[in-house]
């Protein structure tokens, strides 16, 4: 019997110990407020009427835009287009720093600056150094409207 509570209480503790770390978060996240709600199935919005399909969004300072992916008919994802890895590494006198581009690269995420590509689909490092995943805001999406919240 003792031998059985004593293999217990190790597998107990190592679940707990395991379960208390905590994931480091990025301090480059901006401090903005989002809620953003589009009809990506309209033509105002045409790049995201179908599966694949990517767009920039205009947000609030200090987030330097929105990149908007659909990943199916029914998933979107969207991100910040502030370069989650050393985001003012890239800026000019007059405040202007680099952003995330998708263009040529697509399905990546590309930090022209820091030399590093992020997968659209799940925002995690594709090619380069870097420590943080993209910045991801919440998506909802009810076959109709797409919202885009924090």
């Amino acid at each position: 019997m003792k031998k059985y509570l004593s293999f217990w209480v190790i597998v107990m503790t190592t679940i707990i110990l395991n379960s208390c770390k905590k994931e480091e978060q990025n301090p480059n996240i901006p401090n903005v407020f989002i809620n953003i709600t589009i009809d990506p199935n309209s033509t105002i919005y045409q790049e995201l009427n179908t599966a694949g399909g990517w767009l920039y969004l205009t947000s609030t300072p200090p987030s330097r835009g929105i990149i908007v992916y659909r990943i199916d008919q029914n998933q979107f994802v969207a991100y910040d287009r502030m370069p989650p890895n050393d985001p003012n590494r890239c800026c000019d006198d007059d405040g202007n720093c680099t952003r995330l581009v998708v263009g040529d690269n697509f399905p990546f995420a590309k930090d022209e600056c820091n030399n590093i590509s992020y997968l659209l689909l799940n925002g995690s490092i594709f090619e380069g150094e870097g420590k943080y995943p993209l910045i991801q805001y919440n998506t909802s999406y009810n076959g109709q409207l797409l919202r885009i919240f924090n």
